[in-house]
């Protein structure tokens, strides 16, 4: 399974300099991360609402027996198909809201709301 961890939303390649000040801001929160859980079981993300900080994990795990995914609504990311017992984990680097569903039961919903 690939390691999601260190995922990024911008390409820094594609920031050049202008990318100096958000890495430092990235690096800095990264000393301070907290790392979050999102379980999905009975076919919902529980909790279906986080906040978190920038530069925080968060780990979706599959409870469930059906296969499940994490995915933007916004195509920002998206975790591979997830059988039970799997995990995968996203890192938010920047400020923002995103709204995500699984791909395989889009009723499923949740948001992540980075400070």
């Amino acid at each position: 399974m690939p390691d999601l961890s260190r995922r990024s939303f911008i390409s820094r390649a594609a920031l050049g300099a202008a990318a100096l000040p958000f890495l430092a801001l990235e690096a800095r929160a990264a000393a301070h991360s907290t790392t979050h859980q999102v379980a999905i079981r009975g076919m919902a993300f529980v909790p279906a609402a986080l906040s978190i900080a920038a530069g925080d994990t968060v780990v979706f795990t599959n409870e469930d027996n059906a296969p499940h995914t994490a995915t933007s609504d916004s195509g920002v990311f998206d975790t591979p198909r997830l059988s039970r017992g799997q995990t995968a984990q996203l890192t938010f680097p920047g400020a923002g809201t995103f709204a995500y569903h699984c791909a395989v039961h889009p009723n499923m919903k949740g948001t992540i709301t980075v400070a």
